[in-house]
């Protein structure tokens, strides 16, 4: 057996059932051992920025690693932003990368490049078997580390000659260890916090954003002794909905998170980071902790959430019930296509158990508040900031559960990234709806342009441009001139799509969509001022 064969058998008895794909040379004999290992399913990306998004969007799903295999250094860099958002998901996610021949390496060939340097930019832990006889080994670490609380990205980086050489063996899975239990004195002394009666927020993040650490959760806020719950800006995975307690979440934008967190004595942090801002802005601070404010950690990434969060509950409100959100939709809207109407008909149409993957950036500020009622769903976020992540995310959820419909929200620019996932949604025939937020603009750099300070203390503004003309700053926003044609472009990928203009339109587009199995795209034509 070479070292490709006992790799995927490996994979295959470890539990790993999908792979994304982009090969090159050095892979070929890993797909080539595909054919004998019918538990493992590959699955072609156009791009690696694709395969790494849809592996991450799998393992949020399925609680368990997809594979991505990429080709050499290239290949692993035109992953990498979307291997940034897996990581800051803390997403369980096996990464193999196939490298030169070991003596091919020192003959500095054009594809040569220092790979491990790449990898642990992103990497929680990699490893580089140096002979046949360790492949099978170091997969099955590979996998155990990326399941290893609280998840991470694991990259294997695989020698083409270690690949095609005899003498491997497939390897047993590793035992993957539990959640640590949070310490009994730390949730003593968050209760005595929280029983101290002084403001206090709780700041929710990963695992606590299910249903079991939010009823928990909202057990705590029920109890009325001043504390009040918010969740991290950009979840991994948020289920919410009827029947669920709803949490609101924290702003983007600086300066409204720093009003949600003002009054606050203490801060507890439940599977959370203590809160930052985006960016730096001038004189302004980067933390969003208010001053004074007490910050506590329940629970750290890795740690029990959910257990910590019952735990505390029972001490401190052993009496009190989670409130439920209410079933409550929006009426469906008439008239204009906008942000407001866009969400309204979200929240109306959104089906049951449905996952949405949300990248419709500036376009989705009214995406929350239209589908906190909407039947029980499940929301991924762009976790690590790192725009293209929406279209490939949903090509993974939907493998990951293909009995339920997938909904990517998208902004226009964003989609332009990875725009080629459309084709594997068509290819695989995914159960994916894709709504396109057409503004023609990056809105939120232009958001962003006015909150920064761009002149020097006394400098004379610009003189406007010329009528007709745009503007250096302007043109670098400006998705116009020409418009991108996403019907058109879905078409050519093999994804049936439409256009609305208003929001009787896109009612009618989403409700068509969400109806007929298989991939769709509506490109929701929104005014270009935000």
């Amino acid at each position: 057996m070479n070292g490709a064969q006992a790799l995927l058998r490996t994979l295959a008895s470890c539990g790993v059932r999908v792979c994304f794909a982009n090969p090159g040379t050095s892979e070929m004999h890993f797909v080539a051992a595909l054919d004998a290992v019918p538990e493992l399913r590959g699955v072609l990306c156009l791009f690696e920025g694709v395969a790494t998004g849809a592996a991450d969007g799998y393992g949020r799903m399925a609680g368990n690693p997809a594979a991505a295999l990429l080709h050499l250094g290239p290949g692993l860099a035109n992953g990498l932003a979307n291997l940034h958002n897996a990581r800051r998901a803390r997403t369980p996610l096996l990464v193999v990368v196939g490298d030169h021949a070991s003596y091919h390496k020192r003959l500095d060939a054009p594809l040569e490049s220092d790979i491990d340097a790449l990898a642990g930019t992103v990497s929680s832990w990699t490893r580089r078997p140096a002979r046949p006889a360790d492949v099978g080994a170091d997969t099955a670490a590979a996998v155990a580390a990326a399941m290893t609380p609280p998840g991470g990205v694991a990259t294997l980086i695989v020698p083409a000659d270690v690949s095609w050489s005899p003498g491997a063996e497939p390897a047993d899975p590793i035992v993957i260890r539990p959640a640590a239990p949070v310490a009994g004195q730390t949730i003593d002394s968050v209760a005595a916090v929280l029983r101290s009666g002084e403001p206090c927020v709780i700041l929710l993040g990963d695992t606590a954003l299910r249903r079991p650490g939010l009823e928990a959760a909202s057990r705590l806020a029920g109890a009325g002794q001043g504390v009040r719950l918010l969740s991290e800006t950009f979840s991994a995975r948020h289920e919410r909905g009827a029947g669920i307690p709803a949490v609101e979440r924290l702003a983007y934008l600086a300066e409204f998170a720093t009003a949600q967190l003002a009054g606050a004595s203490h801060l507890v942090l439940a599977g959370a980071r203590s809160p930052v801002s985006f960016f730096a802005y001038p004189d302004r601070p980067g933390s969003l902790v208010p001053p004074g404010c007490q910050v506590h950690v329940l629970a750290a990434p890795g740690e029990d959430v959910t257990g910590a969060l019952c735990a505390l509950a029972d001490l401190v409100a052993p009496d009190s019930k989670p409130v439920a959100q209410a079933f409550e939709r929006p009426a469906l809207p008439d008239g204009d296509l906008d942000g407001p109407s866009a969400a309204a008909v979200i929240g109306a149409l959104l089906p049951e158990a449905a996952v949405v993957c949300d990248e419709a950036n500036t376009s989705g500020l009214w995406l929350a508040g239209a589908t906190a009622g909407a039947p029980p769903h499940d929301w991924l976020s762009l976790t690590g900031g790192a725009i293209g992540q929406g279209l490939p995310l949903a090509t993974g959820a939907a493998m990951a559960c293909p009995d339920r419909p997938v909904i990517a929200l998208e902004a226009d620019g964003s989609a332009m990234y990875t725009i080629s996932a459309l084709w594997t949604h068509a290819r695989e025939r995914l159960n994916v709806t894709t709504v396109i937020f057409s503004n023609r603009k990056y809105a939120i750099l232009g958001m962003e342009l006015s909150r920064v300070a761009v002149l020097a203390p006394g400098d004379d503004p610009p003189d406007p441009p010329a009528a007709g003309s745009a503007s250096a700053a302007s043109g670098l926003i400006d998705l116009s001139r020409p418009d991108i044609g996403f019907t058109a472009l879905a078409a050519g990928l093999g994804v049936p799509a439409s256009s609305a203009r208003t929001a009787a339109e896109f009612a009618a587009q989403l409700r068509h969509a969400l109806a007929e199995p298989g991939p769709h795209l509506i490109e929701a034509v929104l005014p270009s001022a935000l």
